[in-house]
C-alpha cells in the first residue's frame, strides 16, 4: 500500500495508484488549531473534532500555505481593526496623490469567512490613483520556511500545496465585482495596467518561492474572475493567460506542479487550461454550479489534466447519507473511468460555521470509505 505522501504524487505524476486520493480540501488544507480559544475561531467546537481527527487520520492530506511575507512601514497603507465581541471590522485607509481610498471588511464569530463592505477602488479615478503607488511600497521579503517546516512535519501523511492569487485575483478584488466589470469592459488599458502592476509582484513572488521550494504542488486562484457569465471565454487568454501563464511556466521549471482553482463555468475555459500548460483543475463543479460532467471532462482531457472534484460542499452539508453516498460514487466512477493522468476526490469548499451536524460529518465518512474501496 502507497503512503499518502506517495499516491498524491504518483497522481501529480499521471502514475498508477493504489486507490483515488480523497482531500477535503480546505479541511486539513487551511492552518487550524481547535485548542485556539480565541473566540472567532470555530474550530475549538466540540462538534468539530471528529471530522479533524477523520481528516487528519484518513484522508490525503494537502496543507494549503502561502509563503511568509514581510513588507517594510510604507506611508500610503494606514490598517485600523476593531472588534465588539460579535464581529471584528478591518478598515484600511490608502492616501496617494490627494486622494484618501478606503476599505472595510468584517469577520464574524460564529462563521469562518471574511465579508467585505467596501472596496478600495469604486471607479476609474481610485484606479488611477492607486498606480501611483510606487512599486517598492510593495516590495516583499519572501520566506519560505514555513513550507519547509510543515513539508517535514507532515511527514508520509501528503503533501504541501503553495497557495497563491494570480494577477487577476488582485486586481479584480479591489473593486466590487460590478465596478470591475465595468472598468475591466470599458477601460481595458488601465485595467491591463493594474494587472501589469500586480504581475510584478506575484511574478517575483513566484520565482523565489518556486526556487527555493522546488518540487511542490501550487494552488493559483483568481482566474473565476474571468470566467463565465462574468465574462466571455475569449477573454481568458487576454486577463488570466497572459499573467498567469508566466507563473505556471516558473514553477514547473523548478519542478513543481500547478493546480488551477476555478470555480462555475469551465467548459470553454478547459482548452486554455491545457494551453497553458497546468498540471490539474479544480474544483470541477458538476451542473448546475458548473456546466460540464465531470465525465465529460475526464474524456476529453484526462490525458492533459489531473482532475481534482467534483463534489458540492452544499450536497455534503444537506443530502442524507444515502443520496450522498450514490453522488461520491458517481463521482469516483467519472473521474477515474478510461484512460486519464488521475483524479483526487475533492469537495468544492468547506463548511465555514461553527458546528459540524451529524449529517455533514456522515457524509464526510461516506467520502473516505468509498475512496479506500479503490
Amino acid at each position: 500500500m502507497m503512503t499518502r505522501r506517495e499516491r498524491l504524487m504518483a497522481t501529480l505524476h499521471g502514475r498508477p495508484v493504489d486507490r483515488p486520493a480523497v482531500s477535503f480540501y480546505e479541511v486539513g488544507g487551511f492552518e487550524i488549531d481547535p485548542r485556539d480559544p480565541d473566540p472567532f475561531n470555530i474550530y475549538n467546537d466540540p462538534s468539530w473534532q471528529p471530522l479533524l481527527t477523520l481528516t487528519e487520520e484518513q484522508t490525503d492530506l494537502i496543507r494549503m500555505r502561502p509563503p511568509l511575507l514581510r513588507t517594510p512601514a510604507n506611508p500610503y497603507f494606514t490598517t485600523e481593526i476593531s472588534d465588539d465581541g460579535a464581529s471584528r471590522l478591518t478598515r484600511t485607509t490608502v492616501r496617494v496623490s490627494s486622494r484618501t481610498l478606503t476599505s472595510l471588511t468584517r469577520r464574524d464569530r460564529e462563521v469562518n469567512t471574511i465579508w467585505v463592505l467596501e472596496h478600495l477602488l469604486k471607479d476609474l479615478d481610485d484606479l488611477k490613483a492607486y498606480l501611483e503607488i510606487p512599486d517598492e511600497v510593495f516590495t516583499e521579503e519572501v520566506d519560505v520556511s514555513n513550507l519547509v517546516a510543515t513539508d517535514q512535519q507532515l511527514g508520509d501523511r501528503g503533501i504541501v500545496m503553495v497557495d497563491t492569487p494570480d494577477p487577476i485575483c488582485l486586481a479584480a478584488a479591489l473593486f466590487s465585482m460590478e465596478d470591475y466589470l465595468v472598468v475591466a469592459f470599458s477601460e481595458p488599458v488601465w485595467f491591463h495596467r493594474l494587472l501589469e502592476k500586480t504581475a510584478r509582484v506575484l511574478h517575483r513572488r513566484t520565482e523565489i518561492v518556486a526556487r527555493e521550494f522546488p518540487g511542490h504542488l501550487w494552488r493559483i486562484y483568481g482566474p473565476e474572475y474571468a470566467s463565465e457569465p462574468f465574462m466571455p471565454a475569449r477573454l481568458f487568454e487576454e486577463f488570466v493567460s497572459r499573467y498567469t501563464g508566466p507563473m505556471v511556466e516558473v514553477i514547473q521549471r523548478h519542478g513543481g506542479f500547478v493546480r488551477l482553482h476555478c470555480h462555475g463555468r469551465i467548459r470553454n475555459l478547459l482548452p486554455h487550461f491545457v494551453r497553458m500548460g497546468v498540471t490539474a483543475t479544480d474544483p470541477i463543479e458538476p451542473p448546475p454550479h458548473g456546466n460540464i460532467p465531470l465525465a465529460e471532462v475526464r474524456r476529453d482531457y484526462g490525458r492533459d489534466l489531473v482532475l481534482f472534484g467534483n463534489l458540492e460542499i452544499t450536497d455534503i452539508e444537506n443530502l442524507p447519507p444515502a443520496q450522498f453516498e450514490r453522488v461520491v460514487a458517481q463521482s469516483l466512477h467519472d473521474g477515474t473511468a478510461g484512460a486519464g493522468r488521475g483524479f483526487v476526490l475533492l469537495p468544492s469548499a468547506a463548511p465555514y460555521g461553527r458546528t459540524i451536524t451529524p449529517t455533514t460529518l456522515a457524509n464526510y465518512e461516506t467520502m473516505v470509505r468509498l475512496a479506500n474501496r479503490g
